[in-house]
């Protein structure tokens, strides 16, 4: 893999960041996309909004605690809300780095780079298999010595084993000052026994691969850190509000988690 991702969009092969907006509604994506949407079961599509929700309420709640930068890593196409609208509702003086490798993406990165007066956005087209690049950018815009908000959303599910996920989030992780967090999403087929069938399949057959974990799995993207309340949990039921949490079905893992030191205290 290159460096710097190609500039070029691909409108013969489908993307996910691309179906993920259809599956939002968006019209930000090509017919390759929205073959492959449509697809998708109805859970597919229920568990994009859900995921969506759950980065809303993470961001929200985490910009409550007085975090107030965020690297957001496989950002998507913009749709409102995003993440720098959400935390600089709360913090006008949040600073907020998104990193994606869709070339469509960086099309709309203006959009992503408005940001309060007080506050600071940027944008970096790089790929999450090479976090060492994305650290290096978003260093120039945030102040690693103190408590950043990583945002792994909907990502890692694209990412093999041959990869290494796992090493990326250390890396990732490493990087981060004691009171920082990792917010992370991720698909499963734990709940879906046809989801061989019914999800990979479809995606698949637009030249993407997806590889679905088990809580088990998911769960050890989190290894060394504190993972805060409700713990690590379908993404509907990830909230840190008084509301009942929703009790539809999801195909989404979601869970926040600290790294140790003394801003902890869920």
């Amino acid at each position: 893999m290159t460096d710097v991702p190609k500039s070029q969009v691909d409108t013969g092969t489908a993307h996910p960041a691309r179906v993920y907006d259809w599956l939002l509604g968006g019209k930000d994506n090509y017919e390759v996309d929205r073959i492959v949407g449509k697809q998708l079961p109805l859970v597919a599509k229920r568990s994009a909004k859900q995921n969506r929700a759950f980065m809303t309420r993470a961001a929200g709640w985490l910009a409550g605690l007085g975090v107030d930068q965020f690297l957001d890593i496989g950002t998507g196409i913009p749709t409102a809300p995003n993440l720098h609208q959400v935390v600089q509702r709360i913090v006008p003086t949040a600073r907020v780095v998104y990193a994606d490798n869709d070339p469509i993406v960086l099309r709309h990165a203006e959009a992503l780079l408005v940001s309060t007066r007080e506050g600071k956005t940027d944008y970096v087209q790089a790929d999450v298999r090479r976090p060492d690049l994305i650290l290096e950018h978003a260093r120039g815009s945030l102040d690693f010595g103190r408590p950043v908000a990583v945002s792994l959303v909907a990502l890692l599910h694209f990412v093999g084993d041959e990869d290494d996920p796992y090493d990326i989030v250390r890396t990732l992780v490493g990087a981060l000052a004691p009171g920082s967090f990792l917010v992370l999403s991720h698909g499963t087929f734990d709940f879906e026994p046809d989801g061989a069938r019914t999800i990979a399949a479809p995606y698949q057959s637009g030249g993407i691969t997806i590889h679905p974990r088990s809580r088990a799995e998911v769960e050890r993207f989190f290894d060394g850190l504190d993972l805060v309340e409700p713990g690590l949990v379908i993404a509907p039921k990830w909230r840190k509000d008084k509301q009942r949490p929703s009790q539809a079905r999801s195909a989404v893992y979601a869970g926040v988690a600290a790294v140790r030191g003394p801003l902890n205290s869920p």
